[in-house]
């Protein structure tokens, strides 16, 4: 890949890291400012419903999942802008054939071509 094109891709890379970033610190910081309210309400006389404690933790839970979801992609994209670094990016990790440019653009930090992604779905 020219470096004028691996350069767009690690632009891509670097702005949606950073928006995944903020992402990420938001619902870690509404996650905690949920668990803080939740302890201020059991100094609270009102008396918490089973159905809102399941719900609280339903969010809690769909909270941590989406963290957890987005911390994967990040690691991924980190390996991307080490792989534009080392002149391998747009190569498949798997068989060493170039990605489609297409799939690039879909997913910059695709380590994989679709073939050995669909082999790994698979497998």
């Amino acid at each position: 890949m020219k470096k004028a094109e691996a350069k767009v891709y690690k632009e891509r890379l670097l702005s949606l890291r950073a928006r995944l970033r903020g992402d990420v610190s938001q619902m870690a910081d509404a996650a905690l400012r949920k668990n803080r309210m939740d302890g201020a309400r059991e100094f609270s006389s009102m008396p918490i419903h089973m159905a809102d404690l399941g719900s609280d933790n339903f969010e809690q839970e769909f909270t941590l999942s989406l963290m957890e979801n987005e911390e994967g992609t990040l690691e991924l994209i980190e390996m991307a802008l080490e792989r534009i670094e080392d002149g391998t990016y747009g190569e498949c990790d798997e068989c060493g054939v170039k990605i489609p440019k297409a799939r690039l653009n879909a997913l910059p930090y695709a380590p994989l071509c679709v073939k050995c992604a669909g082999q790994l779905e698979r497998g």
